[in-house]
């Protein structure tokens, strides 16, 4: 895999191959294949287990979707109060409205420590702004405490999957990547590794050790913001979250502004539908939680970013905005049969699968190439819609952005209102669907037009020429019926005289 790293910034949208042409060198990846169908079937079949174990999982799913709701219709509201709350515990807040912004509060604030180093916790905010690379140009290093993070940053390679990054891996490869990379970040793992898990983690544990003991600042994410107390929550499996938020004297959080929940006792839900959804837990291994700061125990220094980066925008799209509800749990990558064929990579984005394919276009806009096909990687069966714990529609709003694509339209960017221009290449599906609108807008014109279609049949094409070659490449066109349905109405009088 290529080891450019693919960032969220708004502008320039990234570099990055329309979805079906990075979709379709990977699914000539056996090795890549093979790994995602053995990881999403297994993780999902010990979801659904899971999940069946809880006999109000309908209601906490609903309650979750509320919950939601009810923050992003008020969130200016919450986010002064969440600022007030934290601010009051001991912290400091920033405003970031995109990755820029953010990059540049980040890595002020580290070089006023006057370290040159950092600890991260898994964070899908810094992935998104690529805070890895501006403190890097900026030469500072960041070090990925994540198992799987870890694999990826060694690997020079790009996260594929929001919960597990390195699914793409196997043991394996996992195994070189250590024995080759490993030495030149710090310790170098242990002579005659193998591809064991337990050895595997094992080395990653002895080579992280000395960082977290050595760095005086930390990075996170947050899964949830507490308005009412400035209380964020991180949810891990590993305890290198626990280590980064609580041994640096510095802590940095950068959070996306819909990470927001109203009340402490909203996590009563989450808490019980993001294990289960995600890793097949019943709760979280670790489940740390803070709330500005405290003398002698913990980070001095708390600095919060609360970064928008499109979410506004998104929040002003009455069919897109149910997106930020996401808690990236990732069950909709582990039922998507695009996402298990394609892999995360050829989504161009750090959120692959089918809310990447809803959540990137929204906050990038449309306006690239990647971003534009990012709504057709769908085949728009439902299942990732049925897996949410947030009841996100998720094909409703990939329905909602492709037609955006092909017509344009109104659209908010960068807080404003803006005309959107029809994407390039969608002048044959425009043309068809007027057509379409204008024949059934037109019933004699539809009737002879079925009657033609059915007189000719047989001299019907099994493939399409043309704009719709492509359609037809993977599968004959549906044949054409002796008699159009209308005709067989009224000649059959509705079909009461048995007629079939």
């Amino acid at each position: 895999m290529s080891g450019t790293f693919v960032g969220m910034p708004v502008f320039p949208p990234p570099t990055h191959p329309a979805f079906p042409v990075a979709a379709h060198e990977a699914v000539r990846n056996e090795t890549l294949r093979g790994n995602l169908r053995h990881a999403t079937h297994t993780i999902r079949a010990k979801r659904a287990k899971a999940v069946a174990e809880v006999s109000d999982w309908a209601a906490l799913r609903e309650a979750g979707k509320r919950i939601k709701d009810h923050t992003l219709r008020h969130l200016d509201r919450y986010l002064v109060q969440l600022e007030e709350a934290v601010t009051a515990a001991g912290g400091t807040v920033h405003w970031a409205a995109d990755a820029d912004e953010a990059n540049r509060i980040v890595t002020e604030l580290v070089r006023q420590t006057g370290e040159s180093e950092v600890v991260k916790v898994k964070s899908m905010a810094t992935q998104e702004i690529g805070l890895n690379e501006a403190l890097e140009a900026a030469g500072i290093r960041a070090y990925e405490t994540d198992l799987a993070e870890l694999i990826v940053q060694l690997g020079k390679d790009r996260p594929s999957h929001i919960l597990v990054p390195a699914i793409h891996r196997n043991r394996g490869e996992i195994r070189d990547i250590f024995r080759r990379e490993m030495g030149e970040w710090g310790r170098p793992a242990p002579e005659g590794l193998t591809d064991t898990p337990a050895e595997l983690a094992e080395a990653a544990r002895l080579h992280l050790r000395e960082k977290f003991l050595r760095a005086k600042v930390g990075i996170s994410g947050a899964n949830f913001m507490v308005a009412e107390t400035g209380t964020l929550v991180v949810v891990e499996s590993e305890g290198n979250g626990r280590m980064c938020l609580t041994l640096p004297e510095t802590l940095i959080s950068v959070v996306g502004i819909e990470k927001t929940v109203p009340a402490w006792r909203d996590l009563e839900v989450f808490l019980q539908t993001l294990p289960r959804s995600s890793t097949a837990e019943r709760m979280n291994p670790y489940t740390s939680t803070w709330t500005g700061t405290t003398d002698g125990d913990g980070p001095q220094t708390f600095h919060l970013v609360l970064l928008d980066n499109g979410r506004t925008d998104t929040l002003a799209d009455e069919v897109g905005r149910q997106a930020l509800r996401c808690i990236r749990c990732s069950a909709c990558l582990n039922v998507c049969p695009v996402y298990e064929r394609a892999g995360g990579h050829a989504y161009g984005s750090v959120y692959p699968g089918p809310i990447g394919a809803i959540l990137s276009p929204q906050l990038r806009g449309t306006q690239s190439e990647i971003d534009a096909s990012l709504p057709y990687a769908s085949s728009l069966c439902g299942a990732c819609y049925e897996v949410c714990p947030v009841a996100i529609d998720i094909p409703e709003v990939l329905v909602h952005l492709r037609e955006r694509v092909v017509e344009g339209g109104e659209a908010t960017r960068n807080g404003n209102k803006v005309l959107l221009k029809p994407a390039k290449g969608h002048a044959a599906e425009r043309a068809a669907m007027r057509a379409a609108r204008w024949a059934f807008s037109h019933p004699a014109a539809l009737r002879t037009g079925q009657r033609l279609a059915s007189r000719s049949r047989r001299l019907h094409p099994r493939t399409l020429p043309g704009p719709g070659k492509a359609w037809t490449g993977t599968r004959d066109l549906p044949a054409v019926p002796a008699e159009p349905f209308r005709d067989w109405w009224q000649r059959t009088g509705g079909g009461k005289d048995g007629a079939k």
